[in-house]
């Protein structure tokens, strides 16, 4: 056998093991992908990849876990220039040159990368879904900030003093708020936080934030979430599987009609508030009449005095939305007649409930 026979041998050889060990790894992703372990799927994808740069099965089959693990409105949210000029400025005023900083939930460690740029000492920017944490640690260390910043690939409450973090922080920053606020748990975060990673006197960016509901008419909105008779046929008993919780919505894209102010129905001091269960009810007085077939919410957030994010409804840049309650069953409303509403959240979850059938001789807010 020639040389070159003895070469081309060699490479079938190689080229035929290196398929068996690219289509084993398809094999484990596709096992991992059928029973929902897309972390452990997209792991073996990334395998067969490296083992075969150009496998389009490999690079597709990826894809498509990753998107199982990281959220799309990642994008969207670092297009939102509004939240980063408000941070910018919180940042700005509460970091100085001797300042450790934790960033939680640091995502594309944007939020730790400003810290740093204006002359943090130390910032531990921690990520708890791993393929994040890793672009995050490429993306630091690309900017040039990997001296300043270390990526922990952790939840926050599994982060430990001196381990994963030198000293307990001087300053926290995050944005764990989803558009219903506490839906990505801040208030469990920042209570762990100031118990255990947080210096007494440390900064909190946001410091506070209060929840703001008005009641809406929208056909367009209720029927997100509730079927009646379709195509000649009652379909209402899929109701049943119908959501009790808020989703998310721009309000401005859907046709609507307001049916009351606005009024504050939570507040939140994230200095001193837990996620304990609370729950308020109020008076509503409508100003017209009309269907009301949901409760619309939003959020302002302070992140330090005299800085503030909001996604109102009035507000039409915001990533976040409006967090849209579908009443069960809508409610018909009188103009300047009182209804009861009821707010309650879980430290996770707000819910409302609306009793238009009792009698509300009471103020308008909330009863005491």
């Amino acid at each position: 056998m020639t040389i070159t026979e003895l070469v081309d041998d060699e490479l079938r050889t190689a080229t035929s093991s290196m398929s068996w060990v690219v289509d084993e790894f398809l094999r484990l992703g596709d096992d991992h992908y059928s029973i929902g372990n897309y972390e452990e799927a997209a792991r073996n994808y990334q395998l067969a990849i490296r083992s075969d740069p150009g496998n389009w099965r490999a690079a597709t089959s990826y894809n498509q876990a990753i998107r199982r693990c990281v959220p799309r409105w990642h994008f969207e949210m670092l297009h939102d220039e509004d939240r980063f000029r408000c941070y910018d400025r919180a940042i700005t005023q509460v970091v100085s040159h001797d300042s450790l900083v934790l960033d939680i939930g640091t995502g594309s460690g944007l939020l730790a990368m400003m810290a740093a740029g204006v002359g943090a000492d130390t910032v531990v920017a921690c990520e708890a879904q791993p393929f994040i944490a890793e672009v995050a640690d490429q993306i630091i260390r690309t900017a040039g900030y990997s001296h300043v910043v270390t990526v922990v690939p952790k939840w926050s409450t599994a982060v430990r003093v001196p381990a994963d973090l030198p000293r307990r922080a001087d300053v926290l920053v995050t944005e764990t708020v989803d558009c219903g606020l506490l839906g990505e748990g801040i208030l469990t975060t920042i209570a762990h936080a100031r118990r255990h990673l947080l210096t007494k006197d440390a900064r909190i960016v946001p410091g506070s934030a209060r929840v703001l509901a008005a009641l809406v008419e929208s056909a367009s909105l209720y029927r997100k979430n509730n079927i009646g008779e379709l195509y000649g046929f009652d379909l209402s008993a899929f109701n049943a599987l119908a959501t009790m919780e808020y989703f998310d919505s721009r309000l401005t894209k859907h046709e609507h009609r307001m049916l009351s102010e606005p009024i504050e129905v939570f507040r939140f001091d994230f200095y001193r508030d837990g996620p304990e269960p609370a729950s308020t009810d109020f008076v509503i007085i409508p100003i017209a009449t009309g269907t009301c077939h949901a409760v619309v919410f939003w959020f302002e957030l302070e992140l330090v005095p005299g800085v503030e994010l909001s996604n109102s409804p009035e507000d039409p840049n915001t990533h976040w939305k409006q967090a849209v309650q579908c009443l069960p069953t809508a409610v018909d409303v009188r103009n300047g007649q009182p209804l009861y509403l009821k707010a309650r959240h879980d430290g996770l979850h707000i819910h409302f409930q609306i009793d238009a059938s009792r009698a509300a001789p009471f103020q308008v807010g909330g009863l005491r």
